[in-house]
């Protein structure tokens, strides 16, 4: 069946439905955004997709509203939004049209589910509060920053709300896109990760390709033997520590510390390394012109480390 309208409430909008937007007119790009309350519009029927309005939950006949009782529901008791109900419905085919390899997409459909549909549920429903990002945080949520594109209480211009709508559409179609770019990027890295740690055998250094995100590759590997991993940047190459969490600093290994915050003649001089060019001072991150300098502080800081363990 062709879906020729996408139909969701007028007024002043919110951040489910405007998200929800951002998938439906992405799958169905020739559909015709309709807002209104209109009851001869918000009623199922062939062609049409109703989301956030209607007093209904139907996935069959393609209405996606959570505003009635009872409300739909999670399995695990948690409520849904319009953006909820629309991901859970069309999120695999919007994964296919952003071009995520099928391998990938029940992951990433559950990871964004968790990590970007979910707090705009809980917002939404009123089962979280925006505060609870602290007072600092709580205005930059992204639900309250798509909120603040609506058109201010005194400009009432005809049309307004629609063209704040289709504005702000443009803005969280960016967030959306982009998040699940990133979690598809995150995979491909885990597999040419993956790929490295095979080369590297029992060997402490795994050598990448290109800077990438490695930490979950190499947990997920069980790699703990190693301790640095180099690749190139740019003209350059770099050499880099492993952190032990993601909420934490502390890597299983630092730099040596007689190379901290030098560089060029220094660094070289320090580490008896030609093309040796930095080394921050927090000793996770250093720089070498070559690869064959960069491999050589890598050998170094490893014998360290053993010492040191």
């Amino acid at each position: 069946m062709t879906i020729t309208h996408l139909v969701t409430h007028s007024g002043g909008f919110h951040a489910d439905e405007l998200l929800s937007s951002v998938i439906l007119t992405r799958l169905f790009a020739d559909a015709q955004l309709v807002r209104t309350r209109d009851k001869a519009w918000i009623t199922p029927a062939e062609g049409r997709i109703i989301y956030d309005v209607g007093g209904q939950f139907d996935a069959d006949a393609r209405i996606f509203d959570h505003h009635q009782r009872p409300n739909p529901l999670r399995e695990d008791g948690q409520p849904y939004s319009s953006f909820g109900l629309i991901w859970a419905q069309y999120g695999g085919d919007y994964l296919r049209a952003m071009d995520v390899p099928e391998h990938d997409i029940e992951a990433i459909h559950g990871s964004f589910d968790r990590g970007f549909v979910l707090p705009v549920d809980l917002v939404d429903n009123g089962a979280v509060n925006a505060s609870e990002a602290g007072p600092l945080f709580s205005g930059l949520t992204l639900p309250v920053l798509l909120e603040s594109l609506k058109p201010v209480f005194d400009d009432t211009e005809e049309g307004v709300e629609d063209r704040a709508f289709l504005a702000a559409l443009s803005v969280a179609r960016a967030f959306v896109e982009a998040q699940i770019k990133r979690k598809a990027a995150k995979y491909r890295a885990e597999a040419m990760v993956l790929a490295a740690i095979e080369a590297a055998g029992e060997g402490f250094i795994l050598e990448l390709p290109m800077g990438m995100p490695f930490r979950a590759g190499v947990e997920k590997a069980g790699a703990d033997h190693l301790l640095f991993v180099v690749h190139p940047r740019g003209g350059d190459w770099t050499l880099t520590t492993i952190r032990v969490g993601n909420d934490t600093f502390e890597a299983r290994a630092d730099l040596p510390a007689a190379w901290a915050g030098l560089t060029d003649a220094a660094l070289d001089a320090a580490a008896g390394v030609s093309g040796a060019k930095f080394c921050h001072n927090g000793r996770f991150i250093a720089v070498a012109s070559t690869r064959e300098a960069i491999l050589q502080m890598a050998e170094l800081a490893v014998v360290e480390a053993q010492a040191n363990a």
